[in-house]
């Protein structure tokens, strides 16, 4: 089971490092860390494993933010209704995902965004595309698949596909205004 203690943190000189694609089929040892990965995500938003293993709350996670340089990530993003039931839940374990085109329009989210690695709050905007289409291997279907992701779909994939180039979600922001207006952007609540 993962742990907190097994994410990097930002001062890591690897989470700047590249990550390289993994060969497909996938061996037995990456498809059992994309598991582990999603298995974290499932974990981290369950509120009496979370508060047991304190696990920060997580909707995506990067291999390189274990200290492995693969292009790998887990996304699980879960909607409940105010009695706390779940509405839906989209979850993903991608190998080598890729974004084949977005949309010109941008989007982000009101409240900033979080990373596991960054155990600070880095306060402001974030721009990221509102609407992205990803291509990529998903270990929890065992397929290939096309992924349309629009609102905060699209940011935690594009944030967890940063992790990969290593880029952190707050080398996007404006150094000098923060929370500079962005024109025509779709704001997440």
């Amino acid at each position: 089971m993962l742990l907190m203690k097994d994410i990097l943190d930002e001062k890591n000189p690897i989470l700047r490092e590249i990550s390289q694609e993994v060969p497909l089929p996938l061996s037995q040892e990456d498809e059992h860390l994309l598991m582990e990965m999603y298995a974290f995500l499932e974990n981290s938003q369950n509120e009496e494993i979370s508060k047991k293993y304190d696990l920060r709350p997580a909707v995506g996670i990067a291999a390189v933010q274990l200290g492995i340089l693969k292009r790998m990530c887990a996304i699980l993003i879960i909607d409940y209704d105010e009695d706390g039931h779940i509405l839906s839940k989209t979850g993903y374990a991608l190998a080598n995902p890729r974004i084949v085109s977005y949309t010109p329009k941008p989007s982000y989210l009101k409240d900033g965004e979080g990373c596991l690695s960054v155990n600070r709050n880095v306060d402001g905007y974030v721009p990221r595309h509102a609407k992205v289409t990803i291509k990529g291997y998903d270990a929890l279907t065992k397929q290939d698949v096309t992924i349309v992701a629009r609102g905060f779909l699209s940011i935690a994939c594009q944030h967890e596909l940063d992790h990969f180039d290593g880029i952190l979600f707050y080398d996007h922001i404006n150094k000098k205004d923060p929370f500079t207006y962005i024109e025509g952007a779709l704001v997440i609540e």
